[in-house]
């Protein structure tokens, strides 16, 4: 059998589950929404995708993040074109996508060491 599991490099943050209340990334339960990056995983005060401005995005600013995987939930929504802009004024192309799925990818991109970051709403 082979097995087709990324490896991910030491010390990199890697989105082990989700589900309708948290998540739990690298053996670390947190409930409602986050944001990950390879480095670090930390609490999203946002609760809702027509509560996201770019501010909500600030932690990620200035930091070589180039690719933002935003788990919108059960179900992929439209990322707003005005976000879009200015979330690619500073570097960081957007790419909107139910939660499990940026989950996925999120783990995949990490384990090709891309600069990634992902912003998770849970999943229920």
């Amino acid at each position: 059998m082979t097995d087709v599991t990324p490896l991910i490099p030491a010390g990199r943050q890697v989105v082990d589950s989700y589900g309708r209340n948290g998540f739990h990334v690298s053996g670390v339960a947190y409930a409602g929404a986050i944001l990950v990056t390879a480095e670090a995983t930390v609490a999203w005060p946002v609760g809702a995708l027509d509560a996201i401005t770019p501010d909500s995005f600030s932690a990620l600013f200035d930091r070589g993040i180039e690719i933002l995987l935003l788990g919108c939930g059960p179900r992929m929504v439209p990322v707003p074109p005005a976000l879009r802009a200015a979330l690619k004024a500073k570097g960081i192309v957007v790419d909107a996508m139910d939660t499990g799925a940026a989950c996925r990818t999120y783990n995949v991109l990490v384990a090709e060491e891309r600069h990634v970051a992902a912003a998770l709403l849970p999943a229920g």
